[in-house]
């Protein structure tokens, strides 16, 4: 590897998709936009070798081609309700396939004393995995986890 004058390594490779494998260092969180091959990211995060990255896209790579030969999708809505401070934590939480889908707000947005907070509804949706046998699979060891915590699962 060649380095600068300031001793820094110069590794050549795509920052396209060196992105996700920053963000994954970063936030512990797989994030890839859809117009990113997974295999891409796949063959960063074995070159970077981060073993726990490596499994995580091999399995998405997996579940991507069995959802393929499903058929059509089906997902799973939740409405929570939740106040102003609480939403932040709330989004930058959902992990294990939820996504956000509209935040609607219930509650007035103006505060006449300290303890008025406007209120919102967050829609989530999640896509449901079925099994080849119809039965829905065992939610994740880490989404009991994150249920019985309160988290948003």
């Amino acid at each position: 590897a060649q380095q600068d004058e300031t001793g820094a390594y110069l590794i050549d490779r795509d920052p396209t998709y060196f992105g996700p494998i920053l963000n994954y260092l970063r936030h512990g969180k797989l994030i890839i936009n859809k117009e990113l091959a997974e295999e891409g990211v796949l063959e960063e995060a074995e070159f970077y070798n981060i073993a726990s990255l490596v499994r995580l896209v091999k399995e998405r790579i997996r579940d991507n081609e069995n959802r393929t030969s499903q058929g059509p999708v089906k997902h799973v809505y939740r409405v929570l309700q939740c106040q102003e401070e609480e939403l932040t934590q709330m989004v930058s939480t959902m992990s294990d396939g939820w996504k956000f889908e509209q935040l609607i707000s219930i509650g007035s947005s103006y505060n006449y004393g300290n303890e008025d907070q406007a209120e919102f509804l967050c829609v989530v949706s999640r896509e449901l995995n079925n099994s080849t046998n119809g039965i829905v699979k065992e939610p994740s060891e880490k989404a009991k986890v994150r249920h019985l915590l309160g988290c948003v699962d």
